[in-house]
């Protein structure tokens, strides 16, 4: 978190000779190049990459629209009270080479020390065949999150993959498809143990040997339920003192400090009281260690990155979740099931989807709405390229790496305090740990400084007989000392702990492991997934744009891939130059007077900015604010994560896409004692640019209530108007729609929160690494800047864009969208445009009058459209049995023009069925996606051809995405 001066934010950098985009009322403004065009100008000029359509190509759409320029455009669609007059005060646009030289630059000061920190995050070996064609792949990380499965087998395979490998190393029965970080992951398993409870009892006990952050997250999350989260010692805990309030007990195994203990008795304490066994735990000690689900655990979580993905500073990472099958209905986050297809066919699905936020509300079980697949992905390949036998070898060469290091460290008169151990060592030091931390330190080492005598060493599997040697000379107390390392077989493991139950026994890990192999089964997965390498994803609300290859390849670069989130903060100069570069542009984008980059889901922004308002009302007495008001219009996590803040949810209402004023008053006025605030998503996902925003904004202030800005839709925003100046308090913006971060089939995601300056104070803190406000809220994420790897790349896409590019970049959205209602308008119903006929950056196709002329819904339309090699846009939300199209700046006029031919085609299909030439039923839409297995079959005997279900176009003879199953 930074706050930000206002001097500062107005800062212009513009270089003299850089022209405006928009300085003249003619066509050229609308170039993607935003430098004068002379002989010393550089050509490789981003905006022109990133923005879709050419000079001439705007020129056609700007005609079928109807307005002259984009100034007009925006004047008919952004409402005129809320059009800002001034450019965005950001620096001069770099180009790709420039953008890539700079952040070189800066990386370099960041400084990669052998870690051994541990406390969740270790470094890891990252397959290269893994690094290149998964993290570094367009065709996985572009990807959307596989709601239609048709068109998402590869991925949902490989989340299977990963939901198998956690299950059989936890030993439970089921698990999920990933969550956002492990200290999140403990608070979603305190809330099912609350639940299952029925939220009567309120004291959940932690282990003092959890991880502190994962402590931290706990007692943010407790706070709004009322929860008593006691902190003590597990083993020795009197269950008299709380027995009938209690719902359940944490513990770490191993412990932070390495310690392996044994739970049974506890795990059998806890269940006789009716409470839940909850542990947090390590995929790679689970190789060699008794699973959690062996001895009594009801739920395992914890953290898979040591599973090939890299440390960046603290994430992204895949948390697991795994569970007994009485929880598999409140366990969160997404389920990966198999099914049968209409053919019969086995097919994999996401499962129990109507536990869905967007469906429940505010009564959903968790506000979690997505997940961290490409990094669960990626743990997943681990698991399938090193098999059973690979990781229990790796987990078996730390441990007697460890068990060396403590036998030698024992020679030197120093105290091991773990007895039992798998990977980690907590030395005592007589006299203090400094001297052996800062000798530590001038060795290029970070150990942990557990406390004034204590420290603490984690080993991983990237650690050399050399690395040993070297950390071995820390510890010695006489110079001229040589390290003879002697390989010590024995583990250091008593019987009782030791695993005896097979795992990973599935065919798919036991037969990738040369590298041919591997390389071909990961093509063979991606070949069945639709993802921005083969056309727009026109998905509402999701703003699938460009992910510029330039704004990618600093993520996977070892000064930024390499850093332990809790390393000193002077080995981070270059994370905190680009942390602080980029909250000071986000601020001036947004108008905000400070940023917090932790929340690292939007989901988790939503929660962030509501505690923030929650913790601004207590500071003033204001204890009984806790109404939230939300309207129809608003986005679908909003209530879930109001009620997850401790609020009660009030609906109000919307009519014909636009606020309900008279009722947003009267609710305001009715609860004006208990109105904590209101959250409104701008522009709406009704697609318009309400009128009446400010003016809400003002009643919510007249009545106590802070204004929460869902920035869901900020695409339509940057450039044109900032939520601040609008009357929002706090926003959140989501950097893996707006600002380019790739979806990766379902996360990761970064969900920042601005604030104003009087709840700059409030912003979320870390027990570990200073951030956040002087009166801070707890921790929402796990690392004190949730995900600080993917960073780069909303950085570098607004150096990259400049004030005039990512200007031009909410002009073409709006274009393009407004474009394809006219071509579409004449044969499909838009739902709601504005006064002046335009919608924002996407719109709502109306396919409701289709049930009664052809009983054709909207998931006929949806699963058609895979025919065509398009993926289906947001599908009845908000409304039911609607489709919501949002095409981005980044798609072509080409690209609108094929989607939109696919949609008129189906238009036509449709008539044939309103016609009567095609059964109602039985036809070439409620039969699709059509599959190669069920188009050669020797016997055909539809309504319609075999060439009209696979080409409908001509275009798709020469490029054609085939779907692997049929309809599920």
């Amino acid at each position: 978190m930074r706050v930000l001066s206002l001097a500062f934010k107005r800062r212009i950098t513009y270089a003299s000779n850089c022209k405006s985009l928009f300085s003249k009322p003619s066509i050229k403004k609308f170039s993607s190049c935003s430098r004068v065009c002379d002989a010393f100008s550089p050509l490789d000029t981003f905006p022109r990459r990133h923005n879709g359509s050419s000079e001439s190509d705007v020129k056609k759409m700007l005609d079928i629209v109807g307005v002259k320029d984009m100034e007009e455009l925006a004047s008919k669609t952004v409402p005129a009270n809320i059009l800002s007059k001034q450019p965005l005060a950001l620096d001069k646009d770099l180009t790709e080479n420039e953008l890539l030289k700079k952040l070189k630059n800066i990386a370099s000061k960041n400084k990669i020390y052998k870690t051994y920190i541990g406390m969740g995050y270790t470094d890891t070996i990252i397959p290269p065949v893994i690094l290149r064609n998964i993290l570094e792949s367009p065709g996985w990380y572009t990807q959307y999150t596989p709601y239609q499965p048709e068109i998402s087998q590869g991925r949902l395979e490989s989340l299977l993959n990963f939901q198998t490998m956690i299950t059989d190393l936890t030993g439970m029965d089921v698990a999920n498809a990933s969550l956002l970080d492990e200290g999140t992951a403990a608070a979603e398993a305190m809330f099912i143990a609350y639940s299952a409870g029925k939220q009567k009892q309120h004291t959940f006990f932690v282990d003092k040997k959890c991880h502190p952050q994962t402590i931290a997250c706990l007692q943010t999350r407790a706070e709004c339920f009322k929860i008593k989260v006691i902190v003590g010692n597990a083993l020795d805990y009197d269950f008299d003192q709380h027995g009938k309030d209690l719902i359940g007990i944490l513990t770490q195994y191993p412990a932070t400090d390495g310690t392996i203990n044994d739970y049974t008795e506890l795990a059998n304490k806890i269940h006789s009281i009716g409470g839940q066994m909850i542990c947090a735990t390590d995929l790679l000690a689970l190789t060699l260690l008794i699973p959690p689900g062996e001895w009594g655990a009801d739920i395992a979580i914890g953290n898979s990155q040591r599973f090939g993905v890299p440390l960046g500073y603290g994430g992204p990472h895949a948390a697991f979740f795994a569970c007994k099958k009485q929880h598999v209905r409140r366990i969160p986050g997404r389920l990966v099931g198999v099914s049968r297809d209409a053919s019969g066919n086995k097919a994999y699905r996401l499962s129990l989807q109507t536990r869905e936020q967007h469906i429940r509300r505010e009564k959903a079980t968790s506000n979690i709405c997505t997940a961290q697949a490409l990094l669960a992905n990626m743990a997943a390949m681990y698991g399938v390229y090193h098999g059973p036998e690979g990781v229990k070898n790796i987990a078996k060469r730390i441990h007697n790496f460890t068990n060396t290091l403590a036998a030698d460290i024992k020679s030197h008169g120093y105290t091991i305090k773990t007895d039992h151990f798998f990977d980690t060592l907590n030395v005592h030091i007589e006299g203090g740990s400094k001297k052996i931390y800062e000798k530590a330190l001038k060795a290029g080492i970070n150990l942990r400084k557990v406390d004034d005598f204590t420290i603490g060493i984690t080993l991983d599997e990237t650690v050399t007989k050399n690395d040993l040697e070297n950390l071995i000379n820390v510890f010695a107390k006489d110079p001229s000392y040589v390290p003879n390392l002697v390989d010590i077989k024995k583990s250091n493991i008593p019987t009782r702990f030791i695993r005896t139950s097979p795992f990973m026994q599935h065919q798919v890990f036991n037969s990738y492991h040369s590298e041919t192999e591997m390389l071909r089964y990961i093509y063979h997965l991606q070949s069945k997934d639709l993802s921005l390498a083969h056309s727009m994803i026109s998905l509402g609300s999701c703003t699938m744009k460009l992910n510029a290859t330039t704004e990618m390849i600093p993520v996977t670069w070892p000064e930024f891939a390499n850093i332990h989130p809790f390393a000193p903060i002077d080995q981070a100069e270059g994370y905190k130059i680009l942390i602080q570069e980029l909250e000071h542009d986000l601020a001036e984008i947004t108008g905000f007077d400070g940023i917090s980059l932790q929340p690292n889901s939007g989901a988790q922004g939503e929660y962030a900015g509501l505690r923030v308002i929650g913790a601004y009302h207590k500071s003033r007495g204001d204890e009984k604010r806790d109404v939230c008001l939300i309207p129809d219009s608003a986005y679908g996590t909003n209530p879930a994560s109001a009620a997850m803040s401790g609020m009660s949810v009030l609906n109000v209402k919307c009519n014909n896409g636009d606020l309900d004023m008279k009722d947003l008053e009267e609710k305001a006025k009715k609860y004006k004692d208990r109105l904590a605030a209101f959250m409104v998503t701008y522009p709406s996902t009704f697609g318009v640019f309400e009128n009446g925003v400010v003016e809400a904004c003002e009643i919510i202030h007249n009545y106590g209530g802070q204004v929460y800005m869902d920035g869901a839709n900020m695409n339509a925003q940057i450039g044109l108007c900032k939520p601040a100046d609008i009357g929002a308090d706090v926003c959140h913006l989501n950097l893996h729609k707006t600002f380019c971060i790739p979806h990766g089939g379902g996360g990761p995601g970064v969900g920042p929160i601005g604030v104003k300056s009087h709840l700059v104070p409030f912003l979320p803190g870390h027990p570990i690494i200073k951030a956040g406000g002087d009166k801070g809220i707890g921790p929402v994420s796990a690392a004190p800047f949730g995900s600080p790897n993917i960073l780069p790349i909303s950085w570098a896409y607004i150096k990259m864009m400049g004030s005039e590019g990512l200007k031009s970049a909410t002009y073409y959205a709006l274009l393009n969208a407004n474009y394809m209602v006219r071509r579409l308008s004449e044969h499909y119903k838009i739902l709601y445009t504005n006064q002046n006929g335009m919608c924002a950056h996407e719109f709502i196709v109306d396919v409701r009058p289709f049930a009664s002329s052809a009983d054709i819904h909207a998931i006929d339309i949806a699963k058609r459209l895979q025919d065509y090699g398009f993926h289906s846009p947001t599908m009845s939300w908000p409304v039911s049995n609607t489709l919501m199209i949002e095409p981005t700046e980044s798609e072509s006029k080409a690209e609108l023009d094929r989607f939109c031919d696919a949609m008129i085609s189906i238009r036509k299909e449709i008539r044939e069925i309103e016609l009567g030439k095609q059964p109602k039923g039985d036809n070439i839409l409620t039969n699709s996606p059509h599959i190669i297995q069920t188009l050669v079959k020797p016997t055909w005997d539809k309504a319609y051809t075999r060439e009209q279900a696979a080409f409908p176009i001509k275009s798709l003879r020469e490029r054609k995405f085939w779907p692997t199953v049929g309809r599920l």
